[in-house]
């Protein structure tokens, strides 16, 4: 795609206040693929106050024409599928294939589950003597990932529109041109001027600017902890709404009574997707100590499997991670692995190729749980194999973190995996290799955030509550 060199504000693509502007670069060959406007404070402004203006309009429509048209974006995105993977393989070296599955096929799957929700979501009801109403919360700042760029931004924008609500939406630096079709899409799509704008920006600059501005009633982020802690210190003293979804550390626990292949295999297929850039990858795997010299050759054959090279190549499973510092990070972690005695049994800190983003898929025996490999997000295709030697030893490495995001159990009996499930400190966990289910509410304990995303309990975050008494 060609990018727009403005940012879309009240309906239309306008000139930043300045000139600066991005560099959007390939992580595949690292070479600069475009240049988007670079926010700043007065833009985000006029983005805030263009939402603003439009929110009572939109707040009044009635849920069933707010439904067509988040009908109408999901339609549009659909006629885009192609070019969205293209557009995402370019500027976040996901493979196509799996661009086309995943960061194109799921945002537009959950546009729909909203559009039928705000259909039917019942934003009145009646409780004794009230009727109480679900009423939108106002001006919504999104500030979006690189990791899943056109997932997050649908999970955020799609429901606070079904609730009535209006947004300003800041999107990662290192993928705005996904960002910018999106934009493209809510245009054909006849949402009313003001009610989606794009800024497209730095994070300590536009990002910043839209959590602090007293006129956005919600921040809706997702990404690290660390910045996390600061949105919601901000919203925090202004009494802001804050939905925050982080990190996370997810352990995948395979019980004795498990298919010790099929958890290994499926294990580190969910861990090499997107190449690990997933805040919910099971990236510690927990082996019990009878079988864990078995899981640790069965997990080096599988990551074997996973190619290294051209998003573009079929025969690549694994693209780049997405730009320089992440490259960097990555292997600074599998050196740390090293160092603190972790043994490599796949992979390793050399870069499988002179030239873009690469990191080898890696795997990790004889880690102890207090590593720093087992307790922090790497964020890159690397494995963390745990023994223990009982459930009870189980339970505690894998609630023995500060996050507590997502995970999953094996077990050859479904009830003993959902008794383990229900002892987890996490917010999704999955049995048996579970389908993934885009209704289901998805979010953090403890450090991986607060609110949850998707279906009816990712609506909600978007709604708050008022009750009338006759």
């Amino acid at each position: 795609m060609k990018p727009h060199e403005g940012l879309y504000i009240n309906g239309a693509w306008t000139p930043g206040a300045s000139a600066e502007t991005i560099e959007v670069v390939n992580p595949a060959d690292e070479q600069v693929i475009g240049h988007v406007a670079a926010a700043g404070r007065e833009d985000v402004d006029t983005a805030v106050r263009a939402a603003r203006a439009a929110l009572p309009g939109w707040a009044a429509t009635p849920p069933a024409e707010r439904a067509a048209k988040l009908t109408a974006l999901r339609d549009a995105l659909a006629a885009r599928h192609e070019e969205i993977a293209e557009t995402v393989t370019a500027e976040l070296g996901a493979p196509l294939a799996f661009a086309k599955m995943v960061h194109a096929g799921l945002p537009i799957a959950v546009a729909g589950t909203y559009a039928e929700l705000a259909a039917t979501y019942a934003f009145e009801e009646k409780l004794g003597n009230s009727t109480v109403l679900h009423e939108p919360v106002g001006v919504v700042g999104a500030i979006t990932p690189w990791n899943y760029p056109l997932h997050q931004i649908v999970a955020k924008v799609a429901p606070a529109l079904a609730a009535g609500c209006t947004v300003v939406l800041k999107p990662a630096e290192d993928t705005p041109l996904v960002a910018q079709l999106f934009a493209d899409a809510v245009h054909e799509a006849g949402v009313p001027a003001g009610v989606f704008n794009l800024v497209t920006g730095l994070g300590p600059v536009a990002g910043q600017a839209l959590a602090e501005h007293p006129d956005v009633d919600l921040v809706s982020f997702t990404g690290s902890t660390a910045v996390g802690k600061q949105i919601g210190a901000t919203a925090g003293s202004a009494i802001k709404r804050v939905a925050l979804e982080l990190g996370g550390k997810s352990a995948n626990v395979i019980l004795p009574s498990a298919d010790l292949a099929k958890a290994v295999n499926v294990g580190v297929a969910n861990v090499m997707s997107n190449s690990g850039q997933t805040c919910s990858a099971w990236t510690r795997m927990l082996v019990h100590t009878d079988q864990y010299d078995e899981a640790v050759q069965l997990a080096a054959a599988a990551a074997a499997k996973y190619v290294a090279g051209d998003p573009h190549d079929e025969t690549s499973r694994l693209g780049p991670v997405v730009n320089a510092k992440q490259h960097a990070r990555v292997r600074g972690y599998i050196t740390r692995g090293i160092e603190e005695g972790a043994r490599i049994v796949a992979g390793g800190p050399e870069a499988p190729h002179p030239t873009g983003y690469y990191v080898s898929p890696t795997i990790f025996a004889d880690v102890r749980p207090e590593m720093t490999i087992a307790q922090e997000e790497i964020f890159g295709p690397v494995i963390s194999m745990i023994r223990y030697e009982d459930e009870a030893d189980a339970l505690r490495i894998a609630n023995g973190t500060v996050y507590g995001l997502a995970g999953a159990v094996w077990a050859g009996d479904k009830d003993e995996a959902v008794a383990f499930a229900r002892r987890m400190d996490t917010g999704q966990v999955d049995i048996n290799g579970g389908k993934f289910n885009p209704l289901a509410p998805f979010g953090g304990y403890k450090q991986s955030g607060v609110g949850r995303e998707l279906g009816p309990h990712g609506l909600t975050e978007y709604l708050q509550t008022k009750s009338l008494q006759f």
